[in-house]
């Protein structure tokens, strides 16, 4: 265990599904109080997810979050607070095209992408569409050999950013785009530095952000890669490892 600085934080970035929701989407009760405690202390508290707006905005409105910087996409938006678009990266669309191409080699790999009209996927694709703004591409497959074959071959792309949020998924962001820069960029907004902030994940997807904050805590329930880089490990996603976390070292209460 390896805990760079401990207390004096001022931003709390946590991620969503498998963090700070339970297996039923849901925040516990814990988990939302110790939240709430964190920003009466004056604790930034940020939403960090793979998810998109649309999906994530509920859950900051009901952790009180309507002034707080929300991250999305896994970077690929910025919001400054969520009726407020700091900053927004896309795929480029050929990129798209490409990578959904790939997904169709592979038959049985169920893919989707997120753009700024909507989410499309295996069931429902929007065709070669040039004209959308695309934020992120992601593929789903439970036979992890067919998925590694997907990712060998995303490996020798060029402007890719690849991660995933399930050991049987591949989330693919422009180059350069991921939870740890855009953290980067909300600490720069707050005039705070990442050494005062605290990331909070169980996916590869976090594994960046978790090594370049001042506390980078993995879930009880994350993948072994993440456990490996954290400095702290806490309980689970259905043990209110985030009211853990913020208790034991955000609050030290």
């Amino acid at each position: 265990m390896n805990v760079r600085t401990l207390g004096n934080y001022r931003l709390l970035a946590l991620d969503l599904d498998g963090t700070t929701l339970n297996d039923r989407s849901e925040i516990s009760a814990a988990n939302q109080e110790w939240i709430a405690k964190a920003r009466e202390a004056g604790v930034t508290v940020c939403v960090s997810t793979g998810r998109g707006y649309d999906s994530a905005l509920p859950f900051a409105e009901q952790l009180g979050l309507a002034e707080s910087p929300m991250i999305v996409v896994n970077g690929g938006e910025i919001w400054s607070k969520p009726s407020e678009l700091h900053r927004r990266t896309t795929l480029p669309a050929e990129k798209v095209m490409k990578l959904h191409r790939l997904a169709e080699r592979h038959g049985d790999t169920w893919f989707w992408a997120y753009s700024t009209q909507g989410i499309y996927n295996k069931e429902q694709w929007a065709g070669d569409t040039y004209d959308f703004e695309w934020l992120k591409f992601g593929y789903y497959n439970e036979d992890t050999k067919v998925l590694g074959s997907i990712l060998q071959e995303l490996q020798g792309w060029e402007g890719l950013e690849l991660s995933n949020s399930s050991p049987y998924n591949i989330e693919v962001n422009p180059a350069g785009v991921s939870k740890a820069t855009a953290i980067e960029e909300v600490c720069r907004m707050l005039g705070c530095k990442m050494s005062e902030a605290v990331a909070v994940g169980d996916s590869l997807n976090d594994l960046a952000a978790i090594r370049a904050v001042g506390l980078g805590v993995a879930m009880g329930n994350a993948q072994d890669e993440v456990k490996a880089g954290a400095d702290v490990v806490t309980g689970t996603n259905l043990e209110d490892g985030v009211a853990q976390v913020i208790q034991q070292y955000v609050l030290k209460a």
